[in-house]
């Protein structure tokens, strides 16, 4: 384990950039960016497309450790190069941005109000393989639609197994349980999540930790327990739909969390700018975002 990157991950100033887009999301977010679906045929080209907009973004100049302090990467993104490197060591070597990888394999259907994981059954040899290419820790999101208390432990539960499985490769997983934020009982849900992730710490092995990258709370400061909480490397906040004003808003009123933010960071990229544009845009948003995670 790279102790300078455990260091950075912890207590450094900044926030995660979000750049996991897989196959579903992948074409919404080049839409945003201004390629539309008539633009490329099949998934090789759409991946290829998607990459050369995350290599635009990390190779920016913008785009650096002293206010980006990780990055969450798609699996093939870990696998591809930039600037003739391998992802994972361009960031860490040259930007000093952590490298996490995405490990989920997308959502199950939905039962009592959650939507928990698929299976993984290549989780094992992905970790391994991330472990191996200097990956820091890993991501993995469920969600949580109503205030159901049942299907909220079945998240928390099954977070809980496979962030123990992450751990004994030597990696620190993100559990993401993220709360719908259209949902009606939002509140009630994330107390009783707050509630059951109190009690999965307690599966932590000692002198271990985990993070949490949780949907903006509904009362300021609700997290706060676990950013308080040495088990607990980091506490992110995911953007869940909210536009990125009103995302750093909300993230600013809630002490120690930091942004973790996905779409709120390429909001306003265009495949068009020029690369004098491109920067200044992407300038402006980290700086938005780092103001927020600050707080």
């Amino acid at each position: 384990m790279n102790t300078d990157m455990r260091t950075q991950m912890g207590s450094g100033k900044g926030f995660i950039a979000a750049l996991d887009q897989s196959g579903g999301s992948t074409p919404k977010a080049l839409k945003l960016y201004g390629i539309d679906e008539s633009a490329y045929s099949g998934e090789a080209e759409m991946f290829d497309l998607v990459h050369a907009m995350r290599s635009r973004i990390i190779t920016d100049p913008a785009f650096n450790g002293d206010k980006v302090i990780a990055a969450i990467l798609f699996e093939m993104t870990m696998d591809r190069d930039i600037e003739g490197q391998p992802t994972p060591s361009y960031l860490w070597d040259v930007k000093r941005v952590v490298p996490i990888v995405k490990v989920d394999l997308g959502l199950a259907d939905e039962v009592d109000g959650v939507q928990v994981m698929k299976p993984m059954p290549h989780l094992d040899d992905l970790c391994a393989r991330a472990a191996g290419k200097g990956v820091f820790g890993t991501k993995m999101r469920s969600v949580i639609n109503s205030a159901n208390p049942a299907g909220i432990q079945a998240v928390v539960d099954q977070q809980f197994d496979v962030a123990l499985q992450i751990l004994g490769h030597g990696l620190v997983p993100i559990i993401e349980p993220e709360v719908n934020i259209k949902s009606d009982d939002k509140a009630q849900s994330e107390a009783i999540l707050r509630d059951a992730l109190l009690a999965g710490l307690d599966r932590v092995p000692a002198g271990q930790q985990v993070m949490f990258k949780l949907s903006l709370p509904s009362a300021n400061n609700f997290y706060r327990i676990f950013v308080d909480d040495p088990r607990v490397l980091r506490v992110v906040a995911l953007s869940g739909g909210y536009s990125r004003d009103d995302a750093c808003d909300m993230l600013a009123a809630n002490n120690g969390m930091i942004a973790s933010f996905s779409r709120a960071l390429s909001e306003g990229l265009s495949a068009q700018q020029s690369d004098a544009e491109f920067n200044a845009t992407l300038q402006a948003t980290i700086d938005e975002i780092y103001a927020a995670s600050i707080t």
